[in-house]
């Protein structure tokens, strides 16, 4: 009897201990996202990270989140006057992962396991969540060119957006849209310079090799210099085809024709070492404005 008694004694501390947790675990919970207000405190101040004036990846993320303020044909880009500007999605890259209290955003298609996505209101950065259209920070990736492209030139276009094309956007992190195209080699041997966004490039290197291999005279000059740049290079006539990762602007589509290649989301990146997991829209408004400025502020 007493051994009995021993056993109905033991269970009742033990689910005692177990409620106890899982009231642990839901306090525990319900600062995750912002990995807690003492975990906050020690990161302090949030060092903001973006990208330069002329980024195809600063403009979509800017007007995305509503840091960019349109009135009429007036825009007004109101990033923190204090964020640390880079020129390209490799050095945000390495500014968050040298920095603990940072935060940035890149391509969702260069994103490398040296720094930690954050989702957003709930949803992961993800091909799957932008083709179902959950995640909310998404932008095409749009060829361009003028409206009298030659038929060599056109002919990567072709080939990029046939299946074979689609497959390697969608084998690379990107979202494509196979359509059952397929893609016949002319044996082209034109000289070619692409040149535009830092986002597209590394996708559109690959693409270009897959058309070499099929186009062994070919000669493509890819320049990476952004998406503005891009822009007023394919409307000079200084490269045969732009690349931009944003939708065109008004006066850019009256010059130029354009072909959307694939979409790429927008993640937003923090250093490896910072706890929090989550951020809301309204959060990434107030943090690239300067608004919100310290860690601490989002486990309130």
């Amino acid at each position: 009897m007493k051994l009995k008694s021993f056993g109905k004694v033991a269970m009742v501390l033990g689910l005692a201990a177990s409620l106890v947790a899982c009231g642990g675990n839901k306090k525990e919970e319900a600062t995750a996202n912002a990995g807690g207000k003492e975990e906050g405190k020690a990161l302090g101040k949030i060092n903001v990270i973006t990208r330069e004036q002329g980024s195809g990846t600063r403009s979509a993320f800017t007007e995305l989140t509503g840091v960019l303020v349109k009135d009429g044909d007036k825009e007004t880009d109101n990033t923190y006057a204090e964020a640390a500007v880079q020129s390209s999605t490799d050095a945000v890259l390495t500014a968050v992962q040298n920095d603990a209290a940072s935060i940035g955003y890149i391509s969702l298609g260069s994103l490398n396991d040296d720094v930690k996505a954050l989702k957003l209101e709930g949803v992961e950065a993800t091909p799957e969540n932008i083709k179902a259209n959950t995640y909310k920070l998404a932008r095409p990736f749009n060829l361009a060119y003028k409206k009298d492209l030659d038929e060599k030139a056109m002919d990567l276009v072709k080939f990029i957006i046939s299946d074979e094309g689609q497959k390697i956007c969608e084998d690379e992190g990107y979202v494509g849209d196979a359509k059952g195209e397929t893609y016949s080699p002319i044996d082209s041997d034109a000289k070619l310079t692409i040149a535009g966004s830092t986002s597209v490039t590394p996708l559109m290197e690959k693409l270009v090799e897959a058309y070499k291999a099929k186009n062994p005279k070919v000669e493509i000059d890819i320049q990476s210099n952004g998406s503005s740049a891009g822009m007023t290079a394919a409307m000079e006539g200084t490269a045969q085809i732009g690349m931009a990762s944003r939708e065109l602007k008004d006066e850019e589509k009256k010059a130029l024709d354009f072909t959307v290649i694939a979409r790429d989301g927008i993640a937003v990146i923090v250093n490896k070492e910072n706890p929090a997991e989550d951020v809301t829209m309204d959060n990434l408004k107030q943090i690239f404005t300067g608004e919100l400025t310290d860690w601490s502020e989002l486990a309130k």
